[in-house]
């Protein structure tokens, strides 16, 4: 039997906030990509989730809390000069 592979999603922190990264295309197909608020950012094909409000939305609805890895970004991280995400 092969084993299930489980992604882990990483959670960049600043001195102030953090963001979880995920791809675009899972809130497509989870059907919140319009839910998602202007706290948020977005670069590539990538979201970064506001952690108090738009990782919240992803959770309930993946149905279950990702497995998360902390990524310090330092005192400001950069993820503060992407574009605010939109859809």
């Amino acid at each position: 039997m092969e084993a299930i592979e489980t992604k882990t999603y990483n959670l960049h922190i600043d001195a102030a906030h953090g963001w979880l990264a995920v791809p675009t295309w899972e809130l497509t197909d989870l059907g919140i990509e319009n839910n998602i608020s202007k706290f948020s950012y977005q670069s590539d094909c990538i979201a970064y989730l506001e952690q108090d409000c738009d990782l919240a939305k992803f959770i309930k609805a993946r149905g279950e809390t990702p497995a998360m890895k902390e990524v310090y970004d330092g005192k400001v991280s950069a993820i503060r000069d992407f574009e605010r995400f939109s859809k």
